[in-house]
């Protein structure tokens, strides 16, 4: 195949691209330069995109001996992550901007501009596998490495997108392994530091810079009886399940830790409790996107709400094209915010994926299992 190789300036990209090379693949590198302003060098692991990350790329494309370009994506960055990452913030929700990213750039921008180019797929360095079927079912599984296993934010990718993919990563056993075989190739990035965090927030002070996008929204703090208990400059700064940072006035009455419960921008307050104020019974998930037929409900399977989460037993309660609503009783899953990613396993592969559009507590399905329309998370 003829294949474009999204190469980050990273060595996960680096060797998956020389696994693309030797797999006998037509391979051209590409780095997307996905910031208006590129600082020159990257800070330690936080951050990417730098012109050291693309200076990166390019010397291990010459190690490769194959083909290297610089492609500006940074306006579709910014008005697809960026622009998505503030107003759901702003809207009270929790992004995940790695997810947006896969859903809006590299699998979406990238991959049209590499077909029109008459390219056959993209190669990544993501950690996932691909499997196909004797009857021409592709599908997308968990990697070999559950550490470093990135299906949860590839689902969001959809089967059409799969079928243009290429993981060359899904295999590797442990980091250390492509690390490894990165110095065996003689490539300059064996040793750097994986970035981590959110890339366009390299400083990592996500509420520092939401406050400079958004302005100071100050408001009030308080407990499930709506009592004032402290103050706050954003409730966009704050997400379900948040401990730390909460400046409250005064202590709960039982000396116990509060967590925040919800987030009410319009209200510009942000409600804190307990720990067990945050349990979940349900999750309602929107925006679905399917690999496999919709499950029917009663259909046992697991579900992972958090990009580094574990995923937890689950039941379908009702599924269709746009959605899904699923049960995690016994779970004990708490904290899951709107906005988040729900992912669908069966085993390792992955089913499907919604965004967290509402959670129910337990209370709620207590006492009106079916109907009740819940908290919205």
């Amino acid at each position: 195949m003829r294949v474009l190789a999204a190469m980050s300036g990273g060595v996960d990209s680096a060797v998956a691209a020389a696994r693309a090379v030797d797999a006998g693949h037509d391979v051209v590198g590409v780095h997307m330069a996905l910031s208006r302003t590129p600082a020159q060098e990257r800070t330690g692991s936080r951050g990417c995109c730098s012109i050291e990350d693309a200076s990166d790329a390019r010397r291990a494309a010459d190690v490769l001996g194959i083909p290297y370009y610089v492609w500006d994506m940074s306006e579709r960055f910014e008005q697809t992550v960026v622009a998505d990452f503030l107003a759901e913030y702003a809207a009270g929700r929790t992004p995940n901007p790695c997810v947006r990213c896969n859903e809006h750039v590299k699998f979406a921008a990238l991959l049209d501009k590499a077909l029109a180019l008459g390219f056959d797929a993209v190669c990544t360095g993501h950690y996932a596998r691909v499997v196909d079927r004797a009857d021409g079912t592709r599908e997308l599984h968990r990697a070999s490495d559950a550490a470093k296993d990135q299906s949860y934010v590839l689902a969001v990718m959809g089967p059409e997108r799969l079928a243009r993919a290429v993981f060359p990563l899904g295999d590797v056993t442990s980091k250390a392994e492509v690390r490894a075989e990165a110095v065996a190739r003689g490539l300059s990035v064996a040793a750097k530091p994986d970035s981590y965090d959110i890339c366009f927030v390299a400083d990592g002070d996500t509420q520092g810079f939401l406050r400079r996008a958004l302005g100071e929204q100050p408001g009030d703090v308080v407990d499930e009886g709506g009592e004032v208990v402290g103050r706050h400059d954003g409730a966009y700064a704050y997400t379900v399940g948040q401990r730390r940072g909460l400046a409250l006035g005064r202590p709960a009455a039982d000396g116990r830790p509060r967590y925040v419960l919800a987030v009410e921008p319009v209200q510009r307050r942000v409600v804190v409790g307990p720990a067990e104020s945050l349990d979940v019974a349900h999750v309602v998930g929107a925006s679905a996107v399917w690999f496999a037929d919709v499950p029917a409900p009663g259909t046992t399977l697991t579900a992972q709400v958090r990009a580094h989460g574990a995923d937890v037993p689950a039941r379908v309660l009702a599924a269709d094209a746009d959605g899904v609503t699923v049960d995690v009783t016994g779970a004990r899953l708490r904290g899951v915010a709107a906005g988040q990613s729900l992912v669908l396993y069966d085993g390792t592969r992955v089913l499907g994926q919604a965004t967290v559009a509402a959670t129910r507590a337990p209370a709620d399905v207590a006492t009106d299992p079916v109907a009740a329309p819940g908290r919205t998370a």
